[in-house]
């Protein structure tokens, strides 16, 4: 099979040309502020995976979408040209949603702190419903028990 070096280089070159091919050539009016974030390629170099962001709401999103898909041909062919190997690996677009994955997480967090703080509030006023230590025994039947233990162990030893 491929190196996975070589196939590193490959996914390397993919996302610097696809970027540049969709900053300088296309003109479609439907592609937004588009960010191309990373490139993966399989192993066989057939398939690559073209992750970006775009700036925007899902409207913007779904035009941009449409405008990658459209120049597909054009991407692919570039590709293929500037990697010089036999077969031209197929394009697939993916949008990266990383940022509103981390916005989520961080908004669980927020709510876990706060519940934190409500939690420690009420448990800074809090008290034992009973005594605080309920399975205490007295101190007297525990010395009887001493007593009683150290008696047989000295009949023992006789």
């Amino acid at each position: 099979m491929t190196d996975s070096a070589k196939v590193r280089r490959h996914a390397e070159r993919v996302h610097k040309l696809v970027a540049s091919v969709v900053r300088s050539q296309i003109k479609d009016p439907r592609l937004g502020m588009i960010t191309i974030t990373d490139a993966r390629i399989t192993a066989d170099l057939r398939e690559a995976t073209v992750f970006y962001t775009v700036l925007g709401d899902a409207e913007a999103q779904a035009s941009t979408a449409a405008a990658l898909e459209s120049a597909k041909g054009l991407l692919r062919s570039t590709v293929g040209k500037a990697l010089g190997i036999r077969h031209s690996p197929s394009l697939a677009f993916v949008l990266d949603d990383v940022q509103d994955q981390a916005k989520h997480i961080d908004d669980l967090l927020a709510q876990a702190r706060q519940a934190d703080a409500e939690t420690q509030k009420l448990a800074a006023g809090a008290t034992y419903a009973g005594d605080a230590q309920p399975y205490k025994e007295d101190d007297e039947d525990e010395d009887d028990e001493f007593e009683d233990d150290d008696e047989l162990v000295e009949q023992e030893k006789r």
